[in-house]
């Protein structure tokens, strides 16, 4: 496993880190936890030091607090859900009616007694607008938290498909760490999210690397989900279809077999220097080990990485079909 730097926070990452969205049992159906436990254990023992849950992932705070109360050198991640409840955050809220500080800090301590940990390494806010830059009383509740010793550094998730709704953030040296959407499809954050991260020592943690699984090369349109999973939106209607015909092309232009496209996936967001850590979403020891065998220091090739920027395709398939 090799490791970076999280930003300036002086905290050494794992470049896989471990999503745990999936374990928790809501919208990612099936999820078995003995097979959660025994994937986090896996993870761990092959060197991922990041895992990454929040307040609105179901048990997966508890789950990983139980496995990580062992492990005291394994960095956990956490964020507190909009007091509104709305995601993506919609243009023209008051930080004081989605993170007031009382919310902030009531959703901390349900998440310090569900997960059994006494501080988490990073609190982050599950949605953001930098119209909320130098608003409310967000900012003095982290600072109060970071001096009681309950949270260490502070991030935000931006908003799907908004990179640039963060870099005023950024750029105002109160964050320590952005976690967004970056993948070989939504290659927008390499426009001026991640230069601005760069030049302001600004931590990044990708998520949806691969796509919610359409970079895995195993959806198509006859792929099915389980009842109340998620993803039978997000590849709902004709979308399976149109995500299998971008993979086809992608992995003829790579000239490699579609079960090497996750591996191809992966590597190009790791290629991206401002970037600190992948956390890929890995519910059994087999997807552990599959995703944490990318992390072996090689690089794609100049050609590899332009082929895949030849694929850029900007969509947002959280909205409805017929948003």
């Amino acid at each position: 496993m090799e490791y970076r730097q999280l930003g300036r926070t002086g905290l050494s990452v794992s470049e896989i880190g471990y999503g745990a969205w999936g374990i928790g049992g809501s919208m990612w159906i099936g999820a078995q936890e003995d097979d959660s436990v025994a994937a986090l254990h896996r993870a761990i023992e092959l060197g991922v030091n990041f895992i990454d849950t929040a307040r609105g992932y179901g048990d997966s705070e508890r789950i990983v607090g139980g496995v990580v109360r062992d492990h005291p050198d394994v960095l956990v991640a956490t964020k507190v859900p909009p007091k509104n409840m709305v995601w993506p955050a919609p243009d023209g809220l008051h930080p004081d009616e989605t993170f007031p500080g009382s919310h902030i800090r009531q959703s901390l301590e349900t998440s310090l007694a569900a997960s059994g940990l006494e501080a988490f390494d990073l609190l982050q806010f599950h949605v953001w607008s930098d119209e909320w830059v130098g608003k409310g009383d967000w900012l003095e509740t982290i600072t109060d938290l970071r001096q009681e010793g309950k949270i260490r550094f502070f991030g935000v998730s931006i908003n799907d498909y908004q990179p640039e709704n963060a870099v005023a953030l950024v750029r105002s040296g109160t964050v320590d760490t952005v976690q967004v959407i970056f993948n070989a499809f939504h290659q927008q954050p390499e426009e001026q999210l991640l230069p601005a991260c760069a030049e302001h020592g600004v931590g990044v943690i990708v998520r949806v690397a691969l796509d919610e699984g359409g970079l895995t090369g195993r959806v198509s349109s006859g792929t099915t989900f389980p009842e109340g999973d998620f993803r039978n939106t997000y590849f709902g209607g004709d979308r399976a279809a149109q995500v299998e015909q971008h993979v086809d092309a992608l992995v003829a232009d790579l000239g490699i077999g579609t079960d090497q496209l996750a591996d191809v996936a992966l590597r190009y967001v790791l290629d991206q220097p401002a970037v600190s850590t992948v956390i890929a979403g890995m519910r059994t020891v087999r997807n552990v080990e599959r995703n944490a065998a990318t992390s072996d220091g090689r690089r794609l090739t100049p050609e590899q990485r332009d082929a895949v920027r030849r694929h850029r395709w900007e969509r947002n398939f959280y909205r409805a079909a017929d948003a």
